[in-house]
């Protein structure tokens, strides 16, 4: 913990490829993620059907832009259809409501039509989806089974279809605009990442905490700290507490000239090591590793070692090693055995 070593590259801008090398006592994970752009519901391949963050940036940069719309159709959950772990990208109903209710104050008349399979607005942010109805949005629930589909006519439209759950029969509109809410995807350097500071990823992708409720800054690895949409997809409000918190975490390295470690810490005798791995397979935290240059047990080459900065006082690799190898430090066996009474523990000296 707080002894890393980075090396870096980078090119480009007219300058030749450098590499180097950094020495740094935290290390922050904030690789953040990307909006997905795939071929869904005609998008990339007709200029009406844009993501809910094209349509924003339309809205702020020509706000005429709005004045002309008749019709504006609304399709949530847009993600890759290969992606197996389903997940809420949180940000995108919210951005929704903003969207549609700016067009409803610039051009009331205009028809728009929310398609969605869920629905959500955190926390205080439900006054939004209850403004937007109040201004006359209509929500229509679909099947996730059953989604839209998009598709131009020969007249040149673009045409949305949905089967209506409640007259249960298929509806068709005929949008100005489609906007799609795209999912948030995880970067796509983040497994490659992960393998390299030994760090776990969740089952969407993204870096997984150490404890959620408790440790939310923090990996199962010291040292190195965790925020933004790295994490998962998140509020900018939440993003920007998170990364405060992870820096005060990391100050609390980073201001100290020496670092304490816990005194509860598994200690290896080298020499009776016989170097079976079974503790570098048995460490919940993947601390234990074989040291190539130390000798264990009948001179052979190779023992394990434990960084005592990063154990965490387990008793895991203690209790599992068979060569009896590996003490906790303050629990040791002669410790907490009585040799010379012949009850539990009096094997152990034989």
């Amino acid at each position: 913990m707080g002894n890393f070593r980075t090396r870096l590259s980078s090119t480009g801008n007219g300058h030749p490829a450098q590499c180097w090398e950094v020495e740094h006592g935290v290390a922050v994970v904030a690789t953040g993620g990307y909006e997905y752009d795939g071929e869904v519901f005609l998008h990339g391949q007709d200029p009406r059907v844009i993501s809910q963050l094209e349509l924003e940036r339309r809205l702020t940069e020509n706000v005429d832009a709005a004045r002309g719309m008749k019709q504006v159709v609304m399709i949530q959950c847009v993600k890759p259809k290969e992606q197996e772990i389903e997940y809420c990208s949180r940000t995108c109903c919210t951005n929704t409501m903003k969207n549609a209710i700016a067009i409803k104050r610039i051009n009331p008349d205009c028809q728009i039509y929310v398609l969605y399979k869920d629905l959500i607005t955190y926390g205080f942010r439900e006054q939004y989806y209850t403004e937007a109805r109040e201004r006359g949005v209509v929500f229509l629930r679909y099947k996730g089974g059953e989604p839209p589909r998009a598709q131009v006519n020969d007249r040149g439209e673009l045409e949305v279809w949905m089967r209506n759950l409640i007259l249960n029969e298929q509806v068709v509109f005929k949008p100005d605009v489609l906007a799609l809410s795209m999912a948030i995807m995880p970067a796509e350097s983040n497994p490659s990442l992960a393998r390299i500071l030994e760090v776990p990823l969740s089952t969407e992708g993204f870096f997984m905490e150490n404890n959620l409720k408790l440790r939310p800054m923090d990996f199962t690895r010291e040292g190195i700290f965790l925020a933004g949409l790295a994490h998962y997809p998140k509020f900018i409000e939440e993003t920007i507490v998170q990364a405060l918190a992870t820096a005060g975490r990391a100050m609390t390295i980073l201001s100290k000239e020496l670092l304490e470690v816990g005194g509860t810490i598994a200690i290896v005798d080298q020499a009776r090591c016989v170097g079976c791995l079974t503790c570098v397979r048995t460490c919940p935290f993947n601390i234990p590793r074989i040291d190539a240059e130390a000798t264990g047990i009948g001179a052979i080459k190779g023992a394990a070692y434990i960084e005592p900065s990063l154990c965490t006082g387990c008793g895991t690799c203690t209790s599992e090693c068979p060569a009896n190898a590996i003490q906790l430090r303050r629990y040791r066996d002669d410790q907490l055995v009585l040799v010379e009474e012949p009850i539990l523990g009096q094997w152990i000296a034989a």
